[in-house]
C-alpha cells in the first residue's frame, strides 16, 4: 500500500517525519515490513496484515523549533472481496539516480519494496567495498555512510529479493568538493619598472578555475598582463598598476577569495645617516657602505676629494654599491661621497675614512700549569693609538667568561688602560682549558690566547666489562680516563651485591693494579652471589671519581663452604629432640638448592642419623622418638649443601632431649578465704624429675557453674601462692591448680571447694560525736549492726589524714568510741569504717578538726584562766554546744 504525504516546505529547516496510529501517543513502528521514508515523508507498509487496519495521521516536526503538525486522518480498511497471493518485490522507495554529496557530511540512501512474503534488503557497491564506516539503518532499509569522502563516490545498489523473484536498483554517488587555497597573495611594494608574479592554487572537485580582479574589476589580459592557471605576471610596473588585487577560485558549488594590495613605489634617493665616521687600521680590508631608500634604484658614483674614484686591484666597487678598500693604509684617509640619481632626484652620503696603526696583545704567561686548590693571575696588556678607547673580553675556550656566575673563582684587575689582569683563585678542573683576552676599540679587535693546564685527581675509567666469570673470580676490563696531567699510579678495584654495604675493594691479580694496566682479575668473591663492579684510577694528586659500574653478573655455583653457627637446641615436647642453628646468609649459600643436614645420635651409639632440611630459611629442626627417655644427651652436628654437592658439617655439640610438660600436677592444694572477694591458694610442687613447672595457673569457677566458663590467673614464675580478687561474697568457687612450661600444661590438681566470706557490713558508722579539748578529741558512734547476709562487725578502723596530704594514720578498735591525739598546726579529716571478716564496710561522713593552730572557730582556746570546750554531734545535721566547767 502507498499512502501520500502532506507536504511542508521550511527552508534549511530539517523536518522529520513520523505517523500516529489510531490517537497519540501511538506511533507507527517501523521494521522490515514497514518504512517511513526521511525524503518524502511517505509510510510503506510491504504486506498489509489485519492489525494495520485503522486511522493514519502524518506528523511533521522541525527540529530547530520543536514545532509540530499533524495531517488529517486517513483510513485503511481491508478489501473483503479477495485475498492477495504472493507476489515479487517491487522497490517503491530509492534513493536518486545520481546523488551529489559535499565531503564530510552523513549521506542517508533509502531503499524498500513492497512484496509478499516481506522482501529482504541487500546494499553493494558495483566498484569495490561499501566503506567500513557504513551503517545500515531501520531494518536495512537506510545505508547511512558518515563522513562522506572522496573515496566513496561510485555507484551503489540496491537489491530486495524474497521467495518469488528479486529486483535492484543502481545510483551513482557523486562527492564534491568546494575550493579550498593551497596558496594565496600578498600584500607586495615593488619600483615601478620592475616585474609583478603572483601565483594563487586551490584545490576542489570539480577542479577550480581563476579569475582576477583589480579594484573590484575584472583584469583582462594585454601586453604588459598575463594571467595563466591562477598566475598573474604584470611587465614593466607602472604607478597606474597600484591596486586591490583579489584571485576568484570557483567551482560550481563555490568560490574562495584572496587579496592582495600592490603598491608601486616612487621616491628621489635619500640617506638615513650622513655624514659616517669610519676607522681602520693599517693592512686591513676596510668597505664603504651606500644603500640609500630611492624608488626606482638609483645609479650610483663614488668621488674622493672631488675626485671620482676609479676601480683597480686594490679599491673595488661591489654590486651592491658598497666600496672595498683592500690592504688600507694611511695614503687611504679622506673623505669619500657617494652619489645616487634617479628620475625623481639625488643624494649624497659623506664618510670619513681614518687609518690608524693595528694593535697588538700581549696575554702572559702563554701556558701554565697548576694543580687543583692552587691559584694563578693572567696579565694581558695592549699596545694601541692613544686616540682610541680600548676594552677588554675574558673568554674561556672561546665563550665570554661572566665572572659573576663562577663562585668567586675568578677576579677581573684593570690596573691601568691598557692593562688587564684576570686573577683565578682555588682552581677547579673545570676551569682548565684555552684562556682568551679580546681588546677592542673602535677601529680593531685583537684577541691572544694563553692555555692554562689543571693536574687533578683523575677522572673515571671507562665502564667496566666483565669478561669472564667463574665461581670465585671475575676477569674484569676497563679503558684509561684522562689523568688530568698526573700519571695514573695505582687502580682500586671495587663490587658490590645485595648483600653488602655499598661497595667494597675486593682483592686481585695482580695486587696492585698498576696505573698502564687496563684489565685484572677480582678474586676470592663468592660463589652464586650478583655482583656490580667499579674501577677508581688514583695518581700523586689524589682518588678520582669512579667508573660507570658494570652489568650485575652472578659467580657460578659452588659446594658451600661455611658451616652453620651456634647449634644448639633443647625445650619441645615430651620425647621431642629440638636442634637450632643460626641459618647461613644468602651470600654463602653458593648455589641454588641449598639446605641443611642435620645429624644426630645418642651419647655412646656410633651410627649418626641425617635429615634434610631442604629450607634455606631454616633454622629448627625437630625429631620425635617415644623410646628415649627425656633429658637424653645427643651428640649433633649441623652440616650444609646445594646442587653442586655437600658442604662442611658444624662441630659436634651435645643436645638433650625436651624433658616435656609437667606429667604430675601440684600436690596440697589449700585455699583461705580471705575477706568476701579475696581467696589465697596455696599449694606444693610436683615431684623433682623432668618435665618441671617454669610457673602455675590457677582455675577457679563457682560452683554452679562449668569449669570451661571459669577464670584462670597464672603466677609469674615458679612461686607456689597466689592471691585471687574480684571474687563474689558468700559465694563457693572450685580451684584447680595446673604446672606448665614451654612444652605445655601439665595435669590439673583435683578440685577444691571454698567460700568467699559473707560480704562487709553495707551501713556507715553513724551520728559522730566528737568533744575537742585543745589537741585530743574524744570520737564516738552508734554500732553498725550487719544484716543477714554481712558478715558480724568485729571493730572499727578510724582513719586520721591532714588535709591537703595523701598520708592517712589508721587506728583500730574494737568499741563504739576513740580518743585521738592531733598534732599541732593544720586541718584534719577523720572517718570511721567498719570491720568485718568480709572485709571494711562503708566509710562515714567525714569529720573536719582544726588544731589551736588552726583558723576556724572550731577548737580551744583560754578564757579567764578555765578550758572553754565544745561538743559536737554529726548526725543529720553538724550541732556544737559550749561546755562551762563548774
Amino acid at each position: 500500500i502507498h499512502l501520500l504525504q502532506y507536504l511542508l516546505v521550511f527552508a534549511n529547516v530539517k523536518i522529520i517525519y513520523s505517523w500516529v496510529f489510531n490517537e497519540l501517543p501511538s506511533f507507527v513502528a517501523e521494521d522490515s515490513r514497514r518504512f517511513i521514508s526521511q525524503e518524502t515523508g511517505h509510510l510503506y507498509i510491504s504486506k498489509v496484515q489485519p492489525s494495520d487496519v485503522g486511522s493514519y495521521v502524518c506528523q511533521v516536526k522541525n527540529t530547530v523549533t520543536n514545532a509540530r503538525v499533524l495531517s488529517p486522518p486517513t483510513p485503511l480498511t481491508l478489501k473483503t472481496d479477495g485475498v492477495m497471493g504472493e507476489y515479487e518485490p517491487k522497490i517503491e522507495a530509492h534513493f536518486p539516480q545520481t546523488v551529489l554529496a559535499a565531503k564530510g557530511i552523513t549521506v542517508r540512501l533509502e531503499c524498500f519494496a513492497l512484496g509478499n512474503p516481506v522482501p529482504t534488503i541487500t546494499w553493494r557497491k558495483m566498484s569495490g567495498n561499501i566503506p567500513k564506516k557504513a551503517r545500515l539503518r531501520k531494518s536495512q532499509a537506510v545505508l547511512e555512510i558518515p563522513n562522506i569522502q572522496l573515496e566513496d563516490s561510485g555507484s551503489y545498489e540496491c537489491k530486495a529479493e524474497n521467495t518469488r523473484g528479486g529486483t535492484a536498483f543502481r545510483g551513482h554517488l557523486q562527492v564534491y568538493t568546494l575550493p579550498q587555497w593551497i596558496s594565496m597573495i600578498n600584500d607586495t611594494q615593488l619600483d615601478s619598472g620592475e616585474q609583478l608574479r603572483w601565483e594563487c592554487r586551490a584545490t576542489g572537485k570539480p577542479r577550480p578555475t581563476y579569475r582576477w580582479l583589480r579594484n573590484g574589476e575584472p583584469l583582462n589580459s594585454q601586453s604588459r598582463v598575463e594571467m595563466v592557471n591562477g598566475e598573474l605576471i604584470i611587465h614593466r610596473l607602472q604607478q597606474t598598476d597600484s591596486g586591490m588585487y583579489q584571485c576568484i577560485a570557483e567551482n560550481k558549488y563555490g568560490a574562495i577569495y584572496s587579496s592582495a594590495e600592490l603598491k608601486i613605489l616612487a621616491s628621489a634617493p635619500m640617506f638615513s645617516t650622513n655624514p659616517v665616521r669610519l676607522i681602520a687600521t693599517v693592512g686591513k680590508d676596510v668597505s664603504l657602505e651606500c644603500r640609500p631608500r630611492a624608488s626606482p634604484k638609483p645609479r650610483i658614483s663614488w668621488r674622493k676629494s672631488d675626485r671620482r674614484v676609479q676601480p683597480s686591484r686594490r679599491i673595488m666597487l661591489l654590486r651592491n654599491n658598497t666600496l672595498r678598500i683592500i690592504n688600507s693604509s694611511r695614503s687611504d684617509e679622506g673623505s669619500y661621497v657617494c652619489r645616487a640619481e634617479n628620475q625623481f632626484g639625488s643624494a649624497e652620503l659623506t664618510t670619513m675614512l681614518l687609518v690608524k696603526e693595528p694593535m697588538r696583545v700581549e696575554l702572559n704567561p702563554v701556558r701554565v700549569e697548576v694543580t687543583v686548590g692552587e691559584s694563578v693571575v693572567l696579565s694581558c696588556k695592549v699596545t694601541h693609538d692613544p686616540s682610541l678607547d680600548v676594552s677588554f673580553l675574558w673568554l674561556l675556550n672561546n665563550q665570554p667568561l661572566n665572572t659573576q656566575q663562577e663562585g668567586g673563582h675568578f677576579e677581573y684587575i684593570q690596573t691601568q688602560s691598557s692593562t688587564a689582569d684576570l686573577m683565578i683563585r682555588s682552581i677547579l678542573l673545570k676551569h682548565a682549558g684555552k684562556y682568551g683576552c679580546r681588546a677592542q676599540t673602535s677601529a680593531d679587535s685583537v684577541l691572544a690566547e694563553a692555555e692554562l693546564l689543571v693536574r687533578g685527581p683523575p677522572g673515571p675509567p671507562g665502564v667496566v666489562i666483565v669478561e669472564e666469570i667463574t665461581d670465585t673470580t671475575a676477569t674484569l676490563s676497563w679503558s684509561h680516563g684522562v689523568d688530568n696531567h698526573s700519571p695514573i699510579t695505582t687502580y682500586n678495584v671495587q663490587a658490590r651485591s645485595p648483600v653488602s654495604l655499598g661497595w667494597q675493594t675486593v682483592k686481585t691479580d695482580p695486587e696492585p693494579v698498576t696505573g698502564n694496566m687496563e684489565s685484572a682479575m677480582a678474586v676470592e668473591l663468592n660463589p652464586w652471589v650478583e655482583y656490580e663492579f667499579r674501577v677508581v684510577a688514583m695518581n700523586g694528586i689524589g682518588t678520582g671519581d669512579p667508573s660507570t659500574p658494570s652489568r650485575a653478573v652472578r659467580t657460578k655455583e659452588a659446594v658451600p663452604s661455611v658451616a652453620p653457627a651456634n647449634v644448639r637446641g633443647g625445650n619441645g615436647r615430651r620425647h621431642e629432640l629440638v636442634i637450632s642453628w643460626e641459618p647461613i646468609s644468602e651470600e654463602f649459600q653458593n648455589g641454588e638448592g641449598f639446605g641443611y643436614i642435620v645429624a644426630f645420635r645418642a651419647n655412646g651409639t656410633r651410627g649418626w642419623k641425617e635429615k634434610m632440611v631442604t629450607s634455606a630459611d631454616s633454622t629448627t629442626y625437630k625429631y620425635r622418638d617415644e623410646t628415649f627417655p627425656p633429658l637424653t644427651p645427643f651428640e649433633v652436628r649441623v652440616g650444609v649443601y646445594n646442587n653442586k654437592g655437600d658442604g662442611p658439617f658444624s662441630e659436634v655439640v651435645t643436645v638433650f632431649s625436651a624433658e616435656g610438660e609437667p606429667r604430675e600436677p601440684p600436690s596440697e592444694v589449700q585455699a583461705f578465704a580471705i575477706s568476701s572477694s579475696e581467696i589465697k591458694v596455696i599449694w606444693k610442687p610436683p615431684n623433682p624429675g623432668p618435665g618441671r613447672p617454669q610457673a602455675y595457673e590457677v582455675s577457679f569457677w563457682k560452683d554452679m557453674e562449668q569449669e570451661e566458663t571459669g577464670k584462670k590467673k597464672r603466677t609469674t614464675g615458679n612461686e607456689t601462692t597466689l592471691l585471687l580478687t574480684g571474687l563474689e561474697g558468700n559465694t563457693q568457687y572450685l580451684i584447680s591448680v595446673k604446672g606448665f612450661n614451654s612444652a605445655g600444661q601439665g595435669p590439673a590438681s583435683s578440685p577444691i571447694k571454698i567460700s568467699t566470706k559473707k560480704n562487709a557490713p553495707s551501713l556507715p558508722p553513724g551520728n559522730l560525736m566528737w568533744i575537742q579539748e585543745g589537741n585530743n578529741v574524744s570520737l564516738s558512734w552508734d554500732p553498725v549492726k550487719a544484716r543477714d547476709n554481712e558478715s558480724e562487725v568485729i571493730g572499727y578502723k578510724v582513719i586520721l589524714r591532714q588535709e591537703g596530704r595523701g598520708h592517712s594514720q589508721v587506728m583500730r578498735t574494737p568499741n563504739s568510741a576513740v580518743v585521738l591525739t592531733l598534732p599541732e598546726g593544720g586541718t584534719y579529716i577523720i572517718e570511721v569504717r567498719a570491720v568485718s571478716e568480709g572485709g571494711e564496710g562503708a566509710a562515714s561522713a567525714q569529720v573536719r578538726v582544726l588544731t589551736s593552730s588552726g583558723k576556724r572557730w572550731l577548737g580551744s582556746h583560754s578564757l579567764g584562766g578555765f578550758s572553754d570546750l565544745r561538743m559536737c554531734a554529726y548526725g543529720n545535721r553538724l550541732d556544737c554546744f559550749h561546755i562551762i566547767p563548774l
